[in-house]
């Protein structure tokens, strides 16, 4: 059972951990240990997340997300089984945290009038400033 925070935790029926050899250099000991651990997350059908999370969730994980609604997190970073299981562990629990967090409703403003006089009176100070590029004639 892993807690997420003080209303949220994860039961173990919601987690599956398989092991796989890892890859990149590890000695003699790289193809006997399987240290590489993946973390399948039942995020669909979790009872415990709120469905507004799930669908955050769902478009933080992107490509984790599987077809049937499961959040797979693969982790290889270090040569230690416990250690890659605490690190997938984590990063599961950060996921889901950044996906509770509600986002801030955008107020819609318009710009203000000082401000629209301001734009129009640089813009008209730039067609000035172009305008003198031009060809210089002779009064004389």
């Amino acid at each position: 059972m892993i807690r997420v925070n003080d209303t949220i935790t994860l039961e173990d029926w919601e987690l599956t951990e398989s092991f796989t050899r890892a890859q990149g250099p590890g000695g003699q000991n790289v193809n006997k240990v399987s240290t590489a651990v993946e973390l399948r997350f039942e995020a669909a059908r979790s009872p415990n997340l709120p469905a507004p999370a799930k669908a955050r969730l769902k478009r933080l994980a992107g490509r984790r997300w599987t077809a049937d609604g499961a959040l797979i997190i693969f982790v290889q970073d270090t040569r230690s089984q416990a250690r890659n299981r605490e690190i997938a562990q984590q990063r599961l629990i950060d996921l889901i945290r950044e996906a509770l967090k509600t986002p801030k409703r955008r107020i819609a403003t318009r710009p203000t009038l000082g401000a629209k006089r301001r734009r129009i009176a640089s813009k008209k100070q730039r067609g000035v400033v172009k305008l003198l590029r031009g060809k210089v004639q002779d009064d004389e």
